[in-house]
């Protein structure tokens, strides 16, 4: 075993692993990496098929971002925002609030001070004639932290005591998805619904409710019969799934006590097993939510920065503005920790007072608005608004969704859910009936296992293959990507 693999079982202790196991064999250990090509300490290459964990946008060592953190480093790499202010973090607060306004076609702009917009939308889920005005609130302010679940901390924080101080609730409680995954601070843990990963601290947390998510493959409403496409292209319901939101909504309402907040994955719930969710439930289900009175938070920690497809954000792609947008993973390009909350200036007043009111938001990091991070993020911004890079999304995007196709003849293929560059593989013991694998079984992690023996990298979730290659991916290597899939599913079986 090499020393350095050594190090890592006498000394380090790895996140979602069970280590019994890890220490049983020789890690890969990585030790540089150019483009979507990583490369160990035995000099082996690998395809980063999951862009080392959902981070890197734009390939690792991209001369651009390179460039940028050395330029940074010329002049300071570190000062405390408490206290103080910096350039990049001011700059790239001014981007970010600029390219999170801009909802795209789904809203009716009313002018171009981005004043409150509106989107009229069909809320009865069987397709009656009620209607209802959603509200485009302008986002205002950047609170910056450090990763996806410090800027989901800041959002429930935020949301908790702005409901509060405007009266809107005394006591206020959040509504989630099953199946939801927000990180793993407390607050994050609280606002979660896997039981795998939440229930042994249950405990510790505060109590929010949980309400069905739309897995239309997994629906129990969804009458279709399994076929050989994505389950949402042929399900057969009424939108049973937003019913049940509607009524949550109601229930609460109904206890003089309504929800302070609705907090979703737009498009698609990450951890959970990349739940996509049909075309229209987004926009429906946030249109009931503003309705009843709640705020949106939108978790766009693995979704934001270009991953679902031409918008930058998820939420836009059907028109949803949230009142907090939590960022990370993809901020940085997948370079430096750094995470950000974005909110209206109504929350932001609502935290006004004179010194001895002690009416400041209390929270914060060390490393809050760091300059490095800071820098990285406005080159990877700058790149992603170039015509290449928007060429290069759409192209891997239509890429994927072909190569993806043959893998409906293996039978051990449940469901492949793709959404803009994001793809989850569904493993089952037979398609016709949708039975699952065990967990006990290793499914997923046999699959991946077979993956990285064919040089390509990725992570499973359960028995959920995760496709999410970097932008600068060629299209013999995304095919080399599929190939690798494929030969392991077959070996699987």
């Amino acid at each position: 075993m090499h020393r350095l693999a050594r190090l890592d079982h006498q000394y380090i202790w790895h996140p979602f692993t069970q280590m019994a196991d890890w220490l049983q064999r020789e890690p890969i250990v990585i030790t540089e990496a150019k483009g979507a090509v990583l490369r160990d300490i035995r000099g082996r290459a690998y395809l980063d098929a999951n862009s080392s964990i959902w981070t890197n946008l734009h390939g690792h060592r991209h001369p651009k971002l390179n460039a940028a953190i050395r330029r940074q480093l010329g002049k300071i790499s570190h000062s405390s925002a408490l206290g103080l202010a910096n350039e990049p973090a001011s700059l790239l607060a001014e981007k970010l609030i600029g390219v999170a306004n801009t909802v795209g076609p789904w809203l009716e702009r009313e002018s171009a001070g981005g004043s409150t917009g509106r989107l009229e939308l069909n809320l009865t889920p069987g397709g009656g004639p009620a209607k209802a005005r959603m509200p485009n609130p302008r986002l205002a302010k950047v609170f910056y932290s450090d990763d996806g679940s410090t800027a989901m901390e800041v959002a429930v924080k935020l949301a908790y005591e702005f409901s509060r101080r405007t009266g809107r609730t005394a006591r206020p409680r959040f509504l989630s998805l099953g199946g939801a995954y927000h990180g793993d601070t407390l607050g994050a843990v609280a606002l979660g619904h896997i039981g795998l990963f939440h229930k042994r601290f249950s405990a510790l947390l505060f109590k929010t409710d949980e309400v069905m998510a739309p897995y239309c493959y997994r629906c129990p409403f969804n009458r279709a019969k399994p076929e050989r496409t994505d389950a949402r292209a042929c399900r057969k319901c009424q939108w049973e799934c937003l019913d049940r939101l509607e009524g949550g909504f109601r229930r609460q309402r109904a206890r003089s006590n309504p929800y302070a907040a609705f907090v979703f994955e737009p498009l698609l719930q990450g951890a959970g097993g990349m739940i996509a969710q049909p075309e229209g439930w987004l926009a429906r289900a946030a249109a009931i939510a503003r309705e009843n009175g709640a705020l949106l938070i939108a978790d766009e920690v693995m979704t934001g920065f270009g991953r679902t497809g031409r918008h930058l954000f998820a939420c836009h792609r059907e028109g949803v503005q949230p009142d907090f947008l939590a960022l990370a993973k993809g901020l940085t390009g997948g370079y430096l920790p750094m995470a950000a909350t974005l909110t209206t200036q109504a929350v932001f007043d609502a935290f006004l007072g004179r010194y001895e009111e002690f009416k400041t938001f209390f929270h914060g990091h060390s490393f809050t608005a760091n300059q490095l991070g800071a820098a990285a993020a406005m080159a990877s911004l700058d790149l992603l608004a170039t015509p290449a890079s928007v060429q290069a999304r759409a192209r891997i995007e239509a890429q994927l969704r072909s190569e993806l196709e043959r893998l409906w003849r293996l039978p051990t293929v449940g469901d492949i859910r793709q959404v803009g560059l994001v793809a989850g593989i569904e493993l089952v013991k037979d398609w016709r009936t949708r039975k699952p694998f065990d967990l006990r079984e290793r499914a997923g992690i046999r699959v991946c296992e077979a993956m990285a023996r064919r040089g390509v990298l990725t992570r499973p979730i359960g028995n959920v293959v995760v496709l999410m290659p970097p932008y600068c991916t060629t299209p013999t290597q995304l095919h080399r990507m599929v190939d690798a899939l494929e030969g392991a599913i077959a070996e699987l079986e």
